[in-house]
């Protein structure tokens, strides 16, 4: 018997929080466990972890239909947010000090989106309809802010004194709230025009909208969000140690990039979905909304977390990758200045992606 989408959407959160209370509590699993147990574990995990993600978002989307905006462009920020804001604090706090995977978290998410998401669907886009336009006001607005948010939080602390380390993360995290809030007023209510299409709605969409009760929605989120959070803590675990078994050397970037591959994955099929659809604009709205809420929402509950807990954290990128995240801003300002893109517009960022890519494992 094949189960339909809905009905694994409602049981995938429960069979998620299940597996990982069964981990938790060593019930199912002991770390003296036989290798070969050790890895089919952690394979089960990670595909019920990226498909609770799925199963947690459409439940969220659920919600945020119901309740109408600005609310729900809220509920399905939070959803996805807090799935990254948790696994970054769950590692950071797991055995010895992580410092830097918050900062590889977020950086990743930034370059998966501006040279990766971006560049297939502009890619894609126009390969099916030859050139796409969007609305230059709110993709602007999009790369302002993501501008300022990133230069601040992964650039400007190589060039500061650590000596006043704690202040510069609390005034960090304060500003990246409060650009985050206004920017998103502004999205939701004072200057929506700029941001939205008049686009006829999916079936799928009104068929979520039909929906009754929302209240097992709101169950099923929450059981899906800290399912994905226990799991993803033991997934992260066992990815790191078996880093330092074969000497990797970027532990911190690969696990970064899974944290930032886990959480990107539903929104990366709904943005590329909108772009083979001739829907760019709402396709830039759900990948750049995506990072700046990253940076928006997750720089100040690490922050927080590190100030309250003691433990290190790095946020300043090194060389390397402070180069790659501003070709891949400056690539995105060129790309979006016109009003209009092409296949060769997305074959740009996808470059910049390769690159990206290949220094991870190859730096």
């Amino acid at each position: 018997m094949v189960l339909d989408r809905r009905t694994a959407y409602h049981a995938l959160p429960l069979a998620t929080l299940g597996l990982a209370v069964l981990l938790e509590f060593g019930i199912l699993y002991a770390r003296d466990a036989a290798l070969p147990l050790r890895v089919v574990l952690t394979v089960m995990a990670i595909g019920l972890v990226f498909a609770t993600v799925f199963a947690a978002l459409y439940h969220a989307e659920i919600i945020a239909h119901r309740i109408g905006e600005p609310f729900g462009t809220l509920v399905l920020t939070f959803a996805v947010t807090s799935i990254e804001v948790s696994v970054i604090v769950a590692v950071m706090l797991h055995g010895s000090d992580n410092p830097e995977v918050a900062r590889e978290s977020i950086f990743s998410t930034c370059m998966m989106i501006l040279a990766g998401v971006v560049g297939i669907c502009l890619t894609v886009g126009g390969l099916r309809h030859r050139h796409q336009d969007l609305k230059r006001q709110g993709t602007n607005a999009y790369l302002a802010v993501l501008t300022a948010l990133a230069v601040l939080t992964l650039v400007l602390p190589n060039y500061t004194l650590a000596a006043n380390a704690a202040a510069q993360f609390g005034l960090v995290g304060l500003l990246c709230i409060l650009l985050y809030g206004s920017f998103v007023y502004a999205q939701t209510g004072l200057h929506r025009e700029d941001f939205v299409e008049d686009l006829i709605e999916p079936e799928s969409r009104r068929e979520i909208v039909r929906t009754k009760s929302i209240a097992i929605n709101v169950f099923l989120l929450l059981v899906g969000l800290v399912g994905v959070v226990l799991l993803a803590e033991d997934i992260a675990a066992g990815i790191e140690g078996a880093l330092h078994a074969v000497n990797a050397v970027q532990t911190d970037a690969i696990v970064g990039a899974f944290i930032a591959t886990m959480v990107l994955m539903p929104e990366a099929v709904s943005a590329i979905r909108a772009s083979m659809a001739n829907q760019l604009q709402r396709s830039l709205n759900i990948a750049l909304g995506s990072a700046c809420a990253t940076i928006g929402l997750t720089v100040p509950a690490v922050t927080a977390v590190s100030l309250w807990t003691g433990k290190e954290l790095t946020l300043g990128l090194g060389a390397g990758d402070t180069v790659l995240l501003l070709l891949a801003i400056g690539v995105s300002t060129l790309s979006f200045g016109t009003g209009r893109t092409t296949y060769l517009t997305g074959l740009v960022h996808l470059v910049v992606f390769v690159a990206y890519f290949f220094l991870i494992f190859f730096p």
